[in-house]
């Protein structure tokens, strides 16, 4: 990821930190969920909103959001360790924004979008 791209993310959302893994194979990036929860809620527990989010969307049947997460390992913001961490492409990540009630929403979305120029 650029560090131009990384500076824009981190400004919109008054320095929350986005952690992205590039996949060159796929040109595509994967976005932890976690971090994009805790952006858009501001959720004092960000995990357990996501917990809760993805039971609530697997009973669903037309959600498939649960499904096409990849654990991927990314470094930890809390002790720098590396764990597996559910993750989305870009796409998955514009699904997951229609399923959490955000006004952060919209900008994320416009930052995305600018993301695949």
């Amino acid at each position: 990821m650029s560090e131009n791209k990384l500076q824009t993310i981190t400004n919109l959302f008054e320095g929350s930190e986005i952690r992205s893994i590039w996949d060159a194979e796929k040109e595509e990036y994967y976005f932890s969920v976690v971090d994009v929860i805790s952006t858009l809620t501001d959720s004092p527990d960000p995990s357990d909103y996501w917990t809760t989010l993805k039971r609530r969307l697997k009973k669903e049947e037309n959600s498939e959001i649960p499904t096409i997460c990849r654990k991927l390992k990314m470094k930890s913001l809390k002790d720098g360790k590396n764990y597996l961490t559910d993750t989305l492409d870009t796409e998955g990540i514009f699904r997951l924004i229609e399923s959490v009630p955000s006004p952060k929403a919209e900008p994320f979305k416009m930052w995305l979008a600018t993301l695949g120029k």
